[in-house]
């Protein structure tokens, strides 16, 4: 996912968790604003976390298949 739409995609699902719960409570949907923005701050928190989680994963991924494949060298 590209750099810069995983904030947004976390904060349009944080904003979107928000309308839910407001729902779910039977509440107005844009009931305390200020919890829109929270959520959608989370969310963009959330997603750039996830990207830095991936790429650094594939990293690891990559460095361990490298080893693995220089140990094995010698079996066949």
């Amino acid at each position: 996912m590209p750099v810069v739409s995983a904030p947004v995609f976390g904060a349009v699902l944080g904003v979107g968790v928000q309308l839910y719960v407001n729902g779910v409570r039977k509440l107005p949907l844009l009931r305390d604003p200020w919890l829109h923005v929270l959520w959608a701050g989370a969310g963009a928190s959330f997603g750039t976390w996830l990207n830095s989680f991936e790429e650094r994963t594939e990293k690891d991924l990559h460095a361990m298949l490298a080893k693995r494949d220089e140990a094995n060298k010698n079996i066949h």
